[in-house]
């Protein structure tokens, strides 16, 4: 029997509405202290809330804030090493999805993409200095660990759960080169955001 599909208000970001665990996680970043680049596991949890419609003159937006926070193996009972918030866009008339988001150590960025209302694969870039989607960075940053780059991919599985990988190109004065911050998880839906299901699982 054929899949009976419902409206999508929010099109591709309709299936991420929720809250999110995952412990599968893995960063791949340079280690000022040890100064060598490792691999460090971690649990995250996320979460995505619909927000109201955004209107920007013509341009009309339906979308999502979110927020995900990992911790380190070993470190669930401690401070986070990672802290995000931000929103996801979905620009149904010019088929966009944004993924607008800043991080504590003075980095923002918008990053964007081409999708289609039902994709199930988000696709989001950015680059330093770009008029539509790009990043900003402090001044420490910007002379010791300059983003050159940015992109990331959401996704979105028939078993109900969701994985990304995202991406950080950095030029690091430490090394004297550029390399790849990258993060990547798979989290699965420890709870639906529904008026009838506060406390669906």
């Amino acid at each position: 029997m054929a899949e009976i599909l419902g409206p999508q208000k929010l099109g591709p970001l309709t299936p991420l509405v929720g809250e999110w665990e995952g412990d599968a996680g893995v960063d791949l970043s340079y280690h000022n202290k040890d100064d060598e680049t490792s691999e460090t596991g971690y649990f995250e949890k996320a979460w995505f809330r619909p927000i109201p419609i955004v209107e920007n003159g013509q341009q009309t937006m339906e979308g999502l804030n979110y927020g995900m926070t990992a911790w380190r193996h070993g470190e669930e009972a401690m401070a986070p090493f990672h802290d995000e918030v931000g929103y996801l866009l979905w620009d149904k008339a010019n088929g966009q999805v944004m993924r607008c988001f800043a991080v504590p150590r003075g980095l923002a960025i918008l990053a964007g993409g081409s999708a289609r209302a039902r994709d199930r694969t988000l696709r989001f870039k950015a680059e330093p200095g770009s008029r539509s989607y790009g990043l900003s960075q402090n001044g420490y940053l910007l002379e010791r660990a300059t983003a050159v780059a940015f992109e990331s991919t959401f996704d979105i599985h028939d078993d109900g759960t969701f994985s990304y990988r995202s991406d950080l190109v950095l030029k690091l004065a430490a090394m004297g080169k550029e390399m790849h911050h990258t993060d990547r998880n798979t989290l699965h839906r420890v709870k639906r955001i529904h008026p009838g299901a506060e406390n669906a699982g």
